[in-house]
């Protein structure tokens, strides 16, 4: 299959220019873990990048954390042998605790630790952006974030940024080391990042990739009741507030009106939901999940979809 040319941007002042839809493989993962997606087919996982790679997608976003190690081994296999790869993004802070649960550490040295542990899962001689997970423990961001200075300084990586991080705390480590990236959580039913952090981002030249555009599938015109209460018992989603009333109800009425505005389109609600995040000034890119090849294609057009004023408004209206 051809490549598709897909619109593409600069990230911040990186140097990159990425496609502005992004392979997440959170999902690829699998289940049995704190923040699992249920089973999964790694086959199908590796399937579903290389048919968003023949579509034209340029970057994979992906974690230690996801399945501790799984979704990057499927990551690094569904690379292995390719003429051209895609810039590979991951991250790290999040460790493996005791009944898979995830525990948080900023320290050097397990810092360090993982770099090494996620080139070898992915295969890479330089991770293209390395990014701290969390901001968590607060008072080790400085360390963390000096890790990820000298990790870039070594040339294990190439670039660094953070995900989760609020403005004050962009603002306590750049006197360290220049924050290249940002990756909040960003979507129709998640607008936190509007306030201060997307303003703050653009003002300072900062790269963003947003996660979660589809809020974790609720937007995707696919999720039904039926289908919430249908999710494996080791789907996070099933216990996530989004995915229950009162939550769930505004969600599905505001499906409905991305469905009338992707009709006219020739698409699909959860593109538009993607396309209404790439339409903020700050968002350079936004991390879409897939699990299967043919998941792909119908997201693929938010890449270059403009929304009028008065389909947002339609959108955004909760009268």
């Amino acid at each position: 299959m051809q490549q598709t040319q897909l619109q593409t941007t600069q990230l911040g002042t990186t140097g990159l220019v990425i496609t502005r839809v992004g392979f997440g493989a959170w999902a690829i993962g699998g289940g049995g873990w704190e923040f699992g997606w249920g089973p999964q087919d790694d086959d199908q996982s590796i399937a579903a990048i290389h048919h968003a790679l023949e579509r034209g997608v340029n970057w994979i976003d992906t974690a230690a954390a996801y399945g501790f190690g799984r979704s990057e081994g499927v990551v690094g296999r569904a690379l292995a042998g390719l003429a051209q790869r895609p810039y590979v993004f991951t991250k790290a802070s999040l460790l493996e605790g005791p009944g898979h649960r995830v525990v948080h550490s900023l320290e050097r040295e397990d810092i360090l630790r993982e770099a090494e542990a996620s080139l070898a899962r992915l295969g890479l001689d330089a991770i293209d952006l390395y990014q701290l997970h969390w901001p968590i423990p607060g008072p080790d961001i400085e360390e963390g974030w000096s890790a990820l200075a000298e990790l870039k300084e070594q040339g294990l990586v190439r670039h660094i940024g953070v995900s989760n991080f609020d403005a004050d705390q962009l603002r306590r480590i750049q006197s360290i080391a220049p924050v290249e990236t940002l990756q909040p959580q960003y979507s129709l039913v998640e607008r936190e990042a509007e306030e201060e952090l997307l303003p703050f981002a653009e003002r300072e030249g900062i790269g963003v990739i947003v996660y979660s555009p589809m809020g974790s599938g609720i937007l995707t015109g696919r999720m039904t009741r039926q289908r919430i209460q249908d999710l494996p018992a080791d789907d996070w989603r099933r216990h996530d507030p989004r995915f229950r009333e009162p939550r769930l109800g505004r969600s599905l009425a505001l499906v409905e009106r991305l469905r009338t505005v992707a009709d006219r389109h020739g698409t699909t609600p959860g593109a538009v939901a993607v396309a209404w995040t790439l339409r903020d000034p700050a968002v350079d890119g936004a991390i879409v999940g897939f699990r299967r090849p043919d998941q792909v294609d119908p997201i693929l057009a938010a890449a270059g979809l403009e929304l009028g004023d008065a389909e947002i408004a339609h959108i955004e209206d909760e009268t």
